[in-house]
């Protein structure tokens, strides 16, 4: 299967220290968060899932970009997507162009063969945004979408959407109601607890379950940062 070879790596790579550092106690609080993403639906496989948050700044797309990078070292076949039709960052994350993504595969233009993107990491795909469209919502909730995932579903081990903040626009909630289960992100010092209430109130009636949250920019006392990962 074709793919495009993804642009050149640069240093600012950085916040994948799952890839430049899969050592780091941050790496292994990752993989700990993949481990109870596993665990926490024992009778059914989690196979796609969201990761969210209650407004910017919260670290949701570090956070989405480095578990499908753990995810991937476990030997799993991952696919990454940028579902945040309005402000994408994950074609930034892995240096990619961004021409064609997910809303050329919505509006018919592209296939997912043509909008795949190789990484350098073992076992893990990206597909971008694509060019922003007028009609975010109306993309995500169409059947297009639906047999998107169905296909894609039939290559990958789990496919990943790093979503828009749940409180800011409907996406999240569209596309919780098609995927096996969501998180939500959450920042230390700098989410508030009436905007994660909401967040998670807006999320648990959708047909996926909510799995937990992942809260991170916790400081330790050497200054170092974790993420820690708690079920609801």
């Amino acid at each position: 299967m074709a793919r495009k070879r993804p642009a050149k790596i640069t240093n600012k790579m950085r916040q994948l220290i799952t890839k430049v550092n899969p050592k780091s106690p941050i790496s292994e609080q990752y993989r700990t968060i993949r481990t109870n993403i596993q665990f926490s639906s024992v009778d059914n496989e989690i196979q796609s899932l969201i990761v969210t948050s209650s407004g910017p700044s919260e670290g949701k797309s570090t956070t989405v970009a480095n578990l499908a990078v753990v995810y991937a070292q476990s030997g799993k076949r991952v696919l990454l997507i940028d579902a945040d039709l309005r402000k994408p960052t994950v074609h930034y994350t892995f240096r990619l162009d961004n021409l064609r993504g997910l809303s050329n595969i919505l509006v018919g233009e592209n296939t997912i063969d043509e909008a795949t993107n190789r990484t350098d990491v073992e076992n893990l795909d990206v597909i971008s945004c694509g060019p922003i469209p007028p009609n975010p919502s109306e993309l995500l909730a169409s059947r297009k979408m639906e047999q998107f995932l169905e296909e894609a579903k039939k290559t990958y081990d789990i496919v990943i959407f790093d979503t828009p903040p749940v409180l800011a626009v409907t996406d999240a909630q569209i596309l919780a109601n098609i995927v096996d289960g969501s998180i939500l992100v959450v920042k230390s010092k700098h989410t508030e607890l009436e905007a994660a209430t909401k967040a998670k109130d807006a999320l648990e009636p959708a047909k996926a379950k909510l799995l937990g949250t992942v809260l991170n920019g916790r400081e330790k006392q050497n200054s170092n940062y974790y993420y820690y990962y708690g079920t609801n």
